[in-house]
């Protein structure tokens, strides 16, 4: 097992302390800690933040949040001179277009650089507001004037612990918001009923890929597999159905818990075997459904890794391993955005090309428009790409 991580600061009356360090994105621990209160000025905390000062608050857990909030606030003031900044310079070079001039859709390059752009704000942002850490006690509670109870919350993202520790206000509100996300569910038309996703499994809240699952042509309704089930709703709506054997695969054992749980709940546990496994479970299957993250990039955070794919290597496997997993006349399908290539992540080129280098043959393509409000926020810093997504499914079958 992994050493913990420490985190270590000076008390007020200099007494040197320390505790466990909790991530569940693996952030580091800070290497300088200093106590802080309600008299630090949002100022003098945004600049300790930016040297790579975490600040050990000790005051009132809802000032807490007030002083998070501003420094949100002063990272976007920072952002949005940035950005004013790049716009002038683009305007100087003869880039910039008036309001009759069509935008042009951006280059494979510059669709990358916009990408990998807005991640590392993200990353710097994510920095920077995860510098405001809170106490917690061995039993998930925080030891603060008007500190909500997170007790549970804390108990489904870290499981128990039996010693005190230290994790940040962002954190801890993600996992509040995954707590609540998880009572209320998402409700799926296609299950007359809701999947409750747990945190750090992909919440289905993106239905048009589901509905695909749930209108395309069944090959067969003896046995299905679904590789990298997560919640398990795509193992679901193929049982609803009327697939008689749906073996569900996942590699993370907290998807394949959430997953036993949403199947319990849709009556559905008979129908569903799960297995532990890296994409496909023994033996060979008339269907194959896989539903991998659609943008080939390194996932920084446990939920991350239901949207990122570093190097496609999920995809890839899918494609290269499919065709020894269908039975004859056997179907694919492979349910997939084409986001990564309006961000120039990958080419329509590549994907062909996976699907040929594992002997396979497109039958028909299947698809939908997102309908998330991401999709028609112009203010979104990767709009372009999102309003001109597509989500498909992919028929394949053995060529030859």
């Amino acid at each position: 097992m992994n050493t913990p991580a420490l985190i270590h600061w000076t008390d007020t009356d200099g007494t040197p302390r320390e505790a466990r360090w909790r991530a569940e994105g693996g952030q580091p621990a800070p290497r300088k800690v200093m106590l802080a209160d309600d008299r630090l000025p949002a100022d003098t905390a945004y600049k300790l933040a930016c040297e790579g000062t975490a600040l050990l608050w000790q005051g009132d857990f809802q000032n807490a949040r007030h002083l998070l909030q501003a420094l949100g606030r002063r990272l976007d003031q920072q952002a949005q001179r940035a950005t004013a900044t790049s716009a002038r310079g683009q305007a100087s070079k003869g880039q910039a277009t008036d309001a009759k001039t069509p935008a042009r859709r951006p280059s494979p390059e510059a669709a990358r650089e916009a990408f990998h752009k807005h991640r590392q704000q993200q990353g710097h942002r994510a920095r920077i507001l995860g510098m405001l850490v809170l106490p917690f006690e061995a039993d998930h509670t925080v030891p603060l004037r008007r500190a909500p109870d997170v007790q549970q919350a804390c108990l489904e993202a870290y499981g128990p612990t039996d010693a005190p520790y230290v994790a940040s206000l962002r954190e801890l509100l993600g996992l509040i918001g995954a707590h609540e996300w998880r009572k209320k569910g998402v409700e799926i038309a296609a299950l007359n009923g809701r999947i409750h996703a747990h945190h750090g499994v992909f919440s289905p809240v993106r239905g048009e890929y589901v509905d695909l699952v749930a209108d395309a042509p069944l090959p067969s309704t003896e046995l299905a597999f679904d590789i990298g089930t997560g919640s398990a709703v795509l193992a679901a709506v193929l049982a609803r159905r009327g697939v008689r054997r749906v073996v569900a695969t996942d590699l993370s054992s907290k998807a394949l818990a959430c997953a036993q749980d949403n199947l319990q709940q849709l009556g559905l546990l008979t129908q569903v075997e799960l297995l532990q496994a890296d994409l496909f479970p023994p033996g060979q299957a008339p269907l194959v459904v896989c539903n991998p993250p659609w943008v080939p990039a390194k996932p920084v955070s446990t939920i991350e890794q239901a949207v990122y794919d570093p190097d496609s290597r999920m995809l890839r496997g899918f494609l290269g391993g499919l065709r020894a997993h269908l039975s004859p006349s056997g179907e694919g399908w492979l349910v997939i955005s084409d986001l990564a290539e309006h961000l120039g992540l990958r080419t329509r080129e590549e994907l062909l090309g996976w699907i040929e280098a594992g002997g396979l043959q497109v039958i028909e393509r299947l698809d939908i428009r997102p309908r998330h409000p991401k999709a028609t926020d112009a203010n979104d810093p990767l709009h372009k790409a999102r309003a001109a997504e597509v989500t498909s499914l992919w028929r394949l079958g053995s060529a030859g």
